[in-house]
C-alpha cells in the first residue's frame, strides 16, 4: 500500500521529521509521562504509528539523508567538551562488556539457525547478515549481503525485520534505567548522576536542558567546526580505505576497518582536536543542543522502517529468527553484567551498540544524558564494524556447508 505522503515529497518528509523531533523535545520537557518515556521514544514510537498507518512512506531518499549528513555532523558537536583520558579510561570496561555483547550474538545466531533452518529458506544468508548486523550494526549487513550475494528479495525482508527488532529492542533498553529491578540489581552511576543534578520542581528532561546564552558567533563556530571536522575525516578515511588493499592479509584488512572507518576516524580527529585546543571547544556555547536536536531527527528516522504488517505479511519466520539473536545477546549481556558487577549504562549501551551500532548506542547515551558515555561507546562500537565482518562470513561459511 502507497503512503500518503510520497517518497519523493523532501519537504513535506523534513516537516515531520524534524518538526516531529521538535514536537518529542517540547513534550520531554512540559509533559512528566514524556519526560519519564524520554523524548527518544516519543520520537521514536511516533514515526512507527506514522509509518504503519501508511501515512509517511518507510523508504526515502530523504531518509538516507539523515544516516549520511544529520547524525556525522551531531558527532563532533556532542564531543567538544569530551575529556580524552577519561574516554580512554573508560572505554576498557565498555570494550568487555562489548565483546560479552557480541558473544550472545553468535550464541543466539547459532541457537536460530538450529531451530528454523528447515523452515526459511536460504536461512544460512540470513544468518550470516544478522549476525554480522547484530555485532556491529547496518554497516555489516550490507557487507554481508554482498559477500554472499544474497538474493534481493531475501535482503528486503531481513532488513525489515532486523529494522523492526532495532526499534522495539531500542525502547527496551531506553526504558531499562527507569525499572526498579534493573536498578536494585545494578549499579547506575551516571543514571544517579542526571537524577541529583535535576530540579525537583521540574521535570528531569527540562531541568538538564536549561536555558543557556548562546550567541550567533557560538552557532557558527559550532557548525562551522562540526562540518569542516567531518569533511576532513571522512575524506582522511576514503584515502586510507583506497590506499590499503581489501581482504589482503589479516593485518591489514584489520588497519583498514580501524582508519578507514569513517566515524572511527570522525570520533578520533574530534577527541584530538577537543584535546589540542581545549579552550576553544570549550568556549562555545550551544554545540550540545544542537547536536542533540539533530540525533533526535535520528531517532524519528529510527522508527520509519519498522512496518510490521509487511514483515507479518512477507517474512514472519525471520523475524523469529531475529528474535532469538537479540533474546539471547541480552539475556547474556545482563547475566554478565550483573555477574562481573558492570554498571548498568555499560550494558544497555554495549548491548544496543552490537544490534543497532555505535550511532544508535551513542544516541541512547544522548538521550538518558550519560554524556561521559558518548564518546567511549562510539569508540567501542565502531570496532563492531571489524569484528562483525569476521563473525557473519565464519558463521555463514559454517551453515552454507551444513545446507543441503
Amino acid at each position: 500500500m502507497d503512503a500518503l505522503i510520497s517518497p519523493d515529497e523532501p519537504w513535506l518528509l523534513w516537516a515531520i521529521l524534524v518538526g516531529w523531533a521538535a514536537a518529542s523535545i517540547w513534550l520531554e520537557q512540559r509533559f512528566e509521562w514524556a519526560s519519564k518515556l524520554s523524548g527518544a521514544i516519543v520520537a521514536l514510537v511516533g514515526a512507527m504509528v506514522l509509518a504503519n498507518l501508511g501515512i509517511i512512506p518507510t523508504e526515502s531518499p530523504t531518509y538516507d539523508i539523515v544516516w549520511a549528513y544529520v547524525v556525522p555532523l551531531a558527532i563532533p558537536l556532542l564531543l567538544f567538551n569530551s575529556n580524552i583520558v577519561k574516554i580512554w579510561r573508560e572505554s576498557g570496561r565498555l570494550l568487555l562488556i562489548f565483546f560479552i555483547s557480541s558473544i550472545g550474538t553468535v550464541a543466539g545466531t547459532i541457537i536460530a539457525f538450529f531451530l528454523l533452518r528447515d523452515l526459511i529458506p536460504g536461512v544460512d544468508q540470513i544468518a550470516a547478515m544478522l549476525a554480522g548486523s547484530y555485532t556491529g550494526g547496518g554497516v555489516n549487513f550490507a557487507a554481508m549481503a554482498s559477500r554472499f550475494e544474497v538474493a534481493g528479495e531475501t535482503v528486503s525482508s531481513t532488513v525489515v525485520a532486523d529494522n523492526l527488532l532495532m526499534a522495539v529492542y531500542f525502547l527496551v533498553l531506553i526504558a531499562i534505567p527507569a525499572i526498579g529491578f534493573f536498578r536494585r540489581n545494578y549499579n547506575a552511576p551516571h543514571q544517579n548522576e542526571v537524577e541529583t543534578q535535576t530540579d525537583t520542581q521540574d521535570n528531569q528532561a527540562a531541568s538538564y536542558w536549561q536555558r543557556q546564552n548562546i550567541s550567533l558567533s557560538d552557532i557558527a563556530l559550532a557548525v562551522g567546526s562540526s562540518f569542516v571536522i567531518v569533511a576532513v575525516s571522512f575524506k582522511l578515511a576514503e584515502v586510507f580505505s583506497n590506499l590499503i588493499p581489501e581482504n589482503a592479509n589479516l593485518f591489514l584488512t584489520v588497519l583498514r576497518g580501524i582508519i578507514g572507518d569513517d566515524y572511527l576516524m570522525l570520533t578520533t580527529i574530534t577527541l584530538l582536536l577537543v584535546s589540542f585546543v581545549p579552550k576553544f571547544f570549550e568556549s562555545i556555547n550551544g554545540a550540545q543542543e544542537i547536536g542533540t536536536f539533530l540525533i533526535y531527527i535520528f531517532f524519528v528516522v529510527i522508527g520509519v522502517p519498522a512496518n510490521i504488517w509487511l514483515i507479518l505479511q512477507n517474512a514472519p519466520l525471520i523475524l523469529v529468527f531475529a528474535a532469538i539473536i537479540v533474546f539471547i545477546n541480552m539475556t547474556i549481556s545482563f547475566t554478565a553484567g550483573r555477574l562481573f558487577k558492570f554498571d548498568l549504562e555499560e550494558v544497555v549501551l554495549s548491548t544496543n551498540a552490537n544490534i543497532g551500532g555505535p550511532t544508535t548506542a551513542a544516541a541512547m547515551a544522548i538521550s538518558r544524558g550519560w554524556t561521559k558515555l558518548v564518546a567511549p561507546i562510539l569508540i567501542v562500537g565502531t570496532l563492531g564494524y571489524i569484528i562483525g565482518n569476521y563473525l557473519g562470513t565464519g558463521l555463514g561459511i559454517w551453515f552454507s556447508s551444513m545446507m543441503g
